[in-house]
């Protein structure tokens, strides 16, 4: 039992970036908006493996998802599965959108990126929003 429950742990870990995700936008903005955060919004499909990369590659890493909580609320919507608000363009994912509390576009960006490619989107939002 003992066994089962640490490889519930460790999957858990590797598979980090799938947890705390919202999948409605309009709750995040409600979200955003409570917490004084900006919302990220992932925007991928089903069967996209630049989105696998990216999910892989980066949003495994923990120390990218704490930045990312710290100051965002991230949403994930797959074209494939979730209403995506008509703001949002679907094709060519994966698709990164950065938005205030109230939904106006600080940044978007398109592609898969690598911890640090993703660190320098990030900081790119920072110094937009000042």
């Amino acid at each position: 039992m003992k066994s089962i429950f640490l490889v519930f742990i460790l999957i858990s870990s590797i598979h980090g970036y799938e947890l705390n995700w919202l999948h409605d936008y309009d709750k995040a903005l409600d979200l955003a908006q409570k917490e004084n955060k900006d919302v990220y919004v992932f925007i991928g499909a089903d069967d996209c493996r630049f989105c696998e990369r990216f999910k892989d590659l980066t949003l495994s890493k923990k120390e990218v998802m704490q930045r990312l909580h710290k100051n965002f609320i991230p949403v994930y919507l797959s074209r494939d599965q979730h209403y995506v608000p008509p703001q949002f363009v679907t094709q060519g994912v994966p698709r990164h959108y950065f938005t205030s509390p109230k939904g106006d576009t600080i940044l978007s960006d398109a592609g898969s990126r690598e911890p640090a490619g993703f660190y320098d989107i990030l900081d790119e939002v920072e110094l937009l929003k000042d």
